[in-house]
């Protein structure tokens, strides 16, 4: 007797369709907020920080929302959070932070990494956490590449001096020694960090060594290592070593940290470090990389 197959067949490559559908990759911008935060926490949806949600920004954007108050460790969770809903599983991240939304991930990578990982659905709740897949665990993220705009992973002058409100507990992790001491910024744990550094800075200038956003030196900004501020400018400045494009050492012959590599110096200085809450400024130039290569 002919046992009928056709209908076991449909059945069996339906169940595999629908498996396929549940593991397929999914590509995400994570975006990270600097001081003074402004998105509500646990909301990824909320870009009110960078400018409207509408905006081209990469991928399947989502905002990591931080506070930008509190010292880096104490909001970090945060940031891990949302690392975990959409850079683990079958899914992979592109990330865009700013100012001190570096120390964030730069904290986040090198102490928690290499650590084991729940992998997540990427559906959050209200604050921001998601539920597990398949039971089953990764070590650390699934992370492409990381963009840094005005980044103050090497400290800012201005929290040296006092400029900000000094009862505010994250100008204690900016003060250039600190921010440079936080965590170990050559373990990315692989990723490159492409940085992108303004130079249109005028208040704080006399504060701030070699060329500056205003908020931000190009020491702390193109990555730059070792464990105190110093000068670096454009070529057309003659009175200060430049900040060289790419990887490679600077002019006198200080590195930059480990898979850190300026993607873009502003010769022009044209760029501020204030994106507005209109992906203005540094950001602006993060966003459109992102929207032309975070796919």
């Amino acid at each position: 007797m002919r046992i009928p197959m056709k209908a076991p067949l449909i059945a069996l490559a339906a169940l595999c369709a629908l498996v396929a559908a549940g593991v397929q990759a999914t590509n995400y911008s994570v975006w990270i907020n600097g001081r003074t935060g402004g998105g509500q926490l646990g909301n990824h949806n909320d870009f009110s920080y960078f400018g409207p949600g509408t905006v081209n920004a990469g991928v399947n954007k989502r905002s990591a929302n931080w506070d930008g108050y509190n010292r880096v460790a104490d909001q970090n969770h945060l940031i891990r959070d949302a690392l975990d809903c959409y850079c683990t599983g079958p899914n992979w991240c592109y990330i865009a932070a700013h100012s001190a939304g570096n120390l964030q991930i730069g904290y986040a990578l090198d102490f928690f990494g290499g650590s084991q990982r729940a992998k997540k659905n990427p559906t959050p709740n209200a604050q921001g956490q998601c539920g597990n897949s398949d039971g089953t665990t990764q070590t650390g993220w699934n992370i492409k590449w990381v963009n840094i705009a005005g980044g103050a992973g090497g400290g800012s002058e201005l929290a040296n001096a006092g400029e900000w409100a000094l009862s505010e507990p994250l100008v204690s992790d900016l003060k250039t020694s600190t921010a440079r001491a936080l965590y170990n910024h050559n373990n990315t744990r692989g990723s490159i960090f492409y940085m992108f550094a303004g130079s249109k800075g005028t208040l704080y200038s006399f504060l701030l060594p070699g060329q500056d956003d205003e908020v931000v030196a190009y020491h702390s900004a193109g990555g730059v290592s070792g464990s105190s501020g110093s000068s670096y400018c454009n070529p057309s400045d003659w009175f200060c070593n430049d900040l060289t494009p790419g990887s490679a050492n600077n002019q006198g012959g200080r590195a930059k940290w480990a898979n850190h590599s300026v993607k873009f110096r502003d010769d022009g200085e044209s760029v501020n470090h204030y994106n507005q809450g209109s992906w203005a400024g540094i950001v602006g130039k993060v966003r459109a990389d992102m929207e032309a290569n975070a796919r």
